[in-house]
Order: C-alpha cells, then structure tokens, then sequence
C-alpha cells in the first residue's frame, strides 16, 4: 500500500481484495490509516501462508530504494492496482493463496 509520496506498508493477507477494501476505508487502525495509504502499488500471488510470511520478511527487510526499484518494474508508473485486481479476481485459481501488499 502506498500514498502519492509514497510511503510505503508491506503486509500479508490470504483475502487481498478484502484487506484492500479496508485500508482504502479505513476500517484498520494503525499505519495505513494515519498515513493515509489507500494505493495498491504492488503485490504476489504466494502458495502457502508460511511462504507469504517469509516473503513479507524479505521484502520489509530491503530498503527503501530497492523497494521502490521492484515496484516500479512491475508497476513503473505506481497506478492503484485495486480495480484491476477486482477485474481478475475470477482468474484467481486458489482464493486461499497468501497475497502480499
């Protein structure tokens, strides 16, 4: 998640669209709702709920520039994936994959 900054949060979910869905809201306390953090930049697509936790790890473990250098290469101009996410939902094989945000 990200703001126009962007500050960034890092986080791991087994329901993106709904952890999303809250953020953008604010129905969560914390980070994303004091900086204001309603863009989904970037996210994975992990098998395996321990897999997703390790990956978190890794990723809020890198600095900032390398994270900002991985999620421009998917997302070079930092659009909020929400919507497209909502659009390919339904090509979601396994709703219980760990997703990062």
């Amino acid at each position: 998640m990200a703001n126009a900054r962007p500050t960034l949060y890092t986080g791991v979910t087994n329901n993106i669209i709904r952890r999303v869905y809250d953020h953008k809201h604010k129905l969560i306390e914390g980070f994303t709702k004091k900086y204001h953090l309603h863009k989904l930049v970037y996210y994975e697509v992990i098998d395996g709920e321990l897999q997703g936790i390790v990956r978190e790890k890794q990723i809020k473990d890198m600095n900032r520039s390398l994270k900002l250098k991985m999620i421009k290469h998917m997302n070079p101009s930092l659009k909020d994936l929400y919507c497209d996410l909502i659009e390919d939902s339904g090509k979601i094989e396994d709703p219980g994959q760990a997703r990062m945000t």
